[in-house]
């Protein structure tokens, strides 16, 4: 048979799923449904690209590190690929309380990017396709949604499928800019996907226009370091799987650098802010608040006379250098400037210009809780695709939707983390309830409960779901299990040993500047002291187990906050009982008598599933709660 150029043909492989994107959020979705086993088809404008870091070169952070730890507790890959491929591993926040504690790493880019690549083409049920898809294939349901059938590609192709995964993250008409320059591109001169906005229009889908940016690279050899800081690595290196041995990856670690920008630097930026594509109206997307660009904070913090910049290596093989701190979008010759006018940065020669990128993306609120679409049956949808920016928040949402989109064709609910369960809870509850009008970023302080959700026990709170979809395997389960119990075994056996005012007690406590006992008291009391600690006690607690570093960890966080922990537990049992509160899907808002005119738009528009969905949707007020409660009281 004679085919014509563009011709539109049907692939006749059988597909469960279709994942479109091979970025962060892809690669957890396509990973999830191949392990959850369903035949899974990923695609990708480039192979090249799987687990690309366009941006910062590191994985965690503030916050970020807790997401880590919760995709690799639901059974996800990210943690794993961070600790076989970082050069640099620091705990922030040490110095404050576990619940801010967060773990970032500094990677080896290429590696992560082949590492991953290499876990998913060895992955059972797993195919990688390099494609551009431009048309999702739905047809009509009974009930008046669409309902999903398969994908087109740029080629003309069909394949089938029940579900699809939509993980485009910023390629989708995306656009590079700085100064004049304005190419149309993906991130690091990738071929954006200019197609396929218009069908998901054409499914009703409305879209936004949202920007993010990155700073310029430098080449290695022109940077005067003894002009800046070094920040180095941590003595003992934590890893960021629950699966890893900490043993196994205690190793050399690389450098970053500390250097600051100055007056000189604000001058030239301010001196060509009408040459900025962001203030002279060139980019129409909006831009991450919390992550903005050197000229943004020059602008909205004239108080500030510097500013931090980092200087991070990209990897072992190479000599590019991430500057941190100083994305831009500003002309070439500006750049220049403005780099070498920073201490350290005399001579810098720039490898890759700062730029700007646009992209299209979803309002969030058309998803449900699952990350299904609410008007297509079978559409999924994660990563940057859906509002939020970093790699961290897209591989949490691809984990959610690639389970979700599994467990649908397998007839079953899919699984919501609520917001006392995860930090991956908070971020899509966020997503689908609140509106937003930038790139989502998580921050510790969106967390109401998070002194319950430290990055230290993400796997004792999030890994029996994983074992309940099929992500987490038997043994690993088992050894949760027996972790679980030999916390709560030591924790008891701590509350009922005293210690008596021995000379060995009292002088420990004096070494650590604590009071000295004038009775006995147990271990319990005395590790809840500010000073002490499980591990300071050790040497005066005689009958101590052999214990794991994770578990003392725990047995000594539960012992020293647990009256903070219990006060939070209470606040989560009357959460609870807001969100077991369910709302029919069917319910009429216009008929709910007393309900503000805004109460009716916004809750009619989100849908919320639960009266504590509803009690978090901007517009609704207490009094619209109560309202609400009463008419379900009557139905």
């Amino acid at each position: 048979m004679k085919y014509s150029a563009n011709s539109v043909w049907e692939n006749k492989d059988e597909y469960d799923v279709v994942i479109v994107g091979a970025g962060h959020a892809g690669c957890e979705a396509a990973l999830a449904c191949a392990r959850m086993g369903f035949q899974t088809l990923m695609f990708t404008v480039s192979v090249d690209s799987i687990a690309l870091m366009p941006c910062n070169p590191n994985i965690g952070g503030s916050s970020k590190g807790h997401l880590v730890k919760e995709v690799d507790a639901l059974g996800g890959e990210m943690g794993k690929v961070i600790d076989r491929t970082f050069i640099q591993s620091k705990m922030l926040n040490s110095s404050k309380g576990p619940a801010v504690h967060s773990l970032r790493a500094q990677a080896d880019k290429a590696n992560y990017s082949k590492t991953m690549r290499k876990v998913l083409e060895d992955q059972e049920n797993l195919e990688i396709k390099q494609m551009e898809v431009t048309e999702i294939l739905a047809e009509d349901g009974a009930d008046g949604k669409k309902i999903i059938t398969g994908v087109r590609t740029y080629s003309g192709a069909t394949y089938r499928c029940r579900a699809v995964v939509l993980c485009t993250g910023t390629y989708l008409k995306a656009r590079c800019i700085y100064g004049d320059v304005s190419m149309q591109t993906g991130p690091n001169g990738l071929q954006p996907a200019n197609y396929l906005t218009d069908s998901l229009k054409e499914l009703g889908i409305e879209m936004y226009r949202f920007k993010t940016g990155t700073p310029a690279r430098i080449d290695k050899r022109s940077i005067d370091f003894s002009k800046m800081e070094e920040q180095k690595g941590d003595e003992r290196i934590v890893p960021f799987s629950f699966t890893t041995d900490p043993e196994d990856i205690q190793i050399d670690q690389v450098s970053c650098w500390l250097t600051y920008t100055n007056e000189k630097t604000h001058e030239i930026i301010r001196e060509n802010l009408d040459r900025s594509p962001l203030f002279s109206g060139m980019i129409e997307g909006t831009g991450p608040r919390y992550c903005p660009s050197i000229e943004d904070k020059v602008v909205k913090f004239a108080d500030k006379n510097r500013h931090q910049v980092f200087i991070e290596p990209e990897g072992l093989d190479t000599n590019e250098m991430y500057v941190g701190g100083m994305s831009s979008s500003l002309p070439e010759d500006v750049q220049y400037a403005m780099y070498r006018s920073v201490p350290g940065l005399e001579h810098a020669k720039i490898v890759r210009n700062a730029y700007a990128i646009e992209y299209d993306c979803i309002d969030a609120r058309q998803l449900k809780s699952t990350l299904e679409f609410k008007n297509v049956e079978g559409l999924f949808s994660g990563g940057q695709f859906n509002g939020s920016s970093g790699y961290e928040e897209a591989a949490a949402q691809g984990l959610v939707a690639g389970i979700n989109a599994a467990r649908k064709l397998q007839g079953k609910e899919g699984i919501i983390i609520d917001r006392s369960e995860g930090y991956i809870g908070v971020l899509i509850d966020d997503l689908v309830t609140k509106e937003s009008h930038e790139p989502y970023r998580m921050m510790t302080s969106r967390a109401e409960y998070r002194l319950l959700l430290r990055q230290d026990n993400a796997d004792l709170r999030l890994t029996k779901i994983g074992y309940e979809v099929g992500l987490i395997e038997e043994e690993r389960y088992q050894n949760l299990l027996k972790k679980e119990e030999q916390i709560q075994k030591e924790i008891e056996r701590v509350e009922s040993v005293h210690v008596g005012t021995t000379k060995e007690v009292q002088e420990l406590l004096e070494s650590c500047g604590s009071t000295p006992l004038v009775s006995g008291a147990s271990l319990a009391d005395l590790i809840r002291r500010p000073e002490l600690s499980y591990e300071i006690l050790a040497s005066v607690d005689k009958m101590r187990p052999e214990l794991k570093y994770d578990v003392a960890e725990q047995v000594n966080i539960n012992i020293k906050y647990e009256g903070y922990i219990k006060r939070q537990k209470k606040q989560v049992e009357q959460f609870k009982k807001l969100e077991k509160k369910r709302i029919p899907a069917d319910i009429n808002y216009e008929e709910v008598q007393s309900l503000r005119l805004e109460a009716k738009q916004k809750l009619s528009q989100i849908r919320p599933a639960s009266i504590g969905q509803a009690s978090r949707i901007s517009g609704v007020s207490p009094a619209d709660i109560s309202v609400l409660l009463v008419y379900l009281e009557s139905r």
